[in-house]
């Protein structure tokens, strides 16, 4: 959530689906990733991307770690702006899930080989989902829908990847056309 929506980065740049959908605003689904709503929220996110981002980086390439962050932030978005209609939101959280979901993908399609390591890793990842789906429920300011967009999107382009690491373009491509059509679903929504 927003502490206050003075200031013009926030007034021009946090998540709102009114003015996404309604005013055209899709910058904001970019902007509104890279503001966060105080000190505390940017470490948070910054240290969740450093612990698991490294890992990712020498899994995935670069063009599939980009691809699958903004895409994840993206679908975080929308999950967002689709639960919470009138809400504000800033914050990396629905890429960075995503991120996490990219791993988890990547160590389901190469569990065979894993075998061990995939069961500790499950574990780690599980025990790491109920941590935040608590902290959710605790502080309901915090997003969780953008969370499980992220997630769910970062988890699918993990699985592809991990399979064969041309699919990032499949992957990115047929995102963004999902995303237009939510797009103008969301916009008969609101239309109401």
């Amino acid at each position: 959530m927003i502490a206050s929506l003075n200031e013009p980065f926030y007034q021009y740049g946090a998540l709102n689906g009114y003015w996404v959908v309604v005013q055209e605003e899709l910058h904001r689904l970019l902007t509104s990733i890279f503001l966060h709503s105080g000190g505390m929220h940017i470490v948070m996110n910054m240290l969740s991307l450093y612990i698991v981002g490294t890992m990712v980086e020498r899994l995935f390439s670069a063009s599939s770690y980009l691809g699958i962050y903004f895409i994840s932030a993206l679908f975080g978005s929308f999950v967002s702006m689709y639960v919470h209609p009138t809400g504000w939101a800033v914050g990396a959280s629905g890429a960075i899930f995503g991120i996490f979901g990219a791993l988890a993908g990547f160590a389901w399609v190469h569990r065979k080989t894993m075998q061990k390591q995939f069961m500790e890793f499950m574990r780690s990842f599980g025990l790491i989902l109920v941590i935040n789906f608590v902290i959710g429920i605790v502080f309901p300011s915090i997003d969780m829908s953008a969370h499980i967009g992220g997630l769910v999107a970062g988890a699918i382009g993990g699985l592809l990847v991990a399979k064969n690491s041309t699919y990032i373009w499949v992957y990115v491509s047929v995102s963004l056309l999902i995303l237009i059509g939510f797009y103008n679903y969301l916009s008969v929504l609101y239309a109401f």
